[in-house]
């Protein structure tokens, strides 16, 4: 058999039977390009229902059993366990200790604000005088203080929230909820089956999703995810091009 001369993944060149050198470019025109040399991957598409050996739904014991992610989570915001992929960022133990703390902070500010308003509601006695109006008007403004301090801390929650969610969208991972996989988010340098991924432009978003349903939401692009009813891939943009992408369901919580 002759022999052709094919460039591979790596750069290099590789010398193979012209019957392989036809095999190679079917599977590069169908879009599935494997490198030639020895023990090299297909490229991974993400989504729209799996990465990988990774699929929504999968419980957190089968998805670490794959190999595809980090042992460890690294935040447990929410109730979410967030796992990088495999050689991704590393749990940062003074992160999630914020995290927790600032979680517990907003569920006990939660629980006084309400002890206290409940107090502040109680009707007054029909025949009260100066000192309960006055003793009322006190829990009234106790209630209003707790309120108060119970959004302080709902709203220190949610700077952890966004600061945890753009990091899972920038590095990639798998978050669980108690229904199982809940959310993957694509790590860098990997693509949609048309293209699409990290650092890809607007416009490109849109030539790839404009006729499928993209629509603007907030600053990010959310696309239905036909094969899957009620999960979406959502593209968040910053400056023009593509910071994350993440496939999700926006009514499924980690709770339920």
């Amino acid at each position: 058999m002759s022999e052709v001369e094919v460039p591979v993944k790596s750069g290099k060149k590789k010398w193979i039977g012209i019957g392989a050198a036809v095999v190679a470019a079917a599977l590069a025109a169908g879009g599935l390009v494997w490198s030639l040399s020895s023990g090299e991957e297909p490229a991974k598409v993400f989504g729209p229902q799996e990465f990988g050996k990774l699929s929504l739904g999968m419980t957190t014991e089968a998805a670490l059993a794959t190999g595809e992610l980090a042992p460890a989570p690294t935040s447990q915001l929410d109730g979410c366990a967030d796992y990088s992929f495999a050689g991704g960022p590393a749990p940062d133990p003074a992160r999630m200790a914020a995290e927790a703390e600032a979680e517990k902070k907003a569920v006990e500010a939660k629980r006084v604000s309400a002890e206290v308003n409940a107090k502040a509601d109680e009707p007054l006695p029909a025949n009260a005088g100066a000192k309960e109006y006055a003793d009322s008007a006190a829990r009234f403004a106790d209630g209003a203080n707790a309120i108060a301090a119970s959004a302080e801390a709902a709203e220190a929650v949610t700077v952890k929230r966004d600061a945890r969610t753009a990091a899972f969208g920038a590095s990639g991972g798998a978050s669980f909820g108690k229904s199982g996989l809940v959310s993957l988010a694509a790590p860098v340098g990997v693509k949609t089956a048309e293209g699409v991924g990290q650092e890809s432009t607007v416009d490109e978003l849109k030539a790839a999703y404009g006729a499928r349903g993209l629509v603007e939401e907030n600053g990010s692009f959310k696309l239905p995810v036909a094969e899957k009813p009620g999960w979406v891939y959502q593209f968040t943009v910053v400056g023009g091009k593509v910071a994350s992408l993440v496939v999700l369901n926006p009514e499924l919580g980690c709770a339920a």
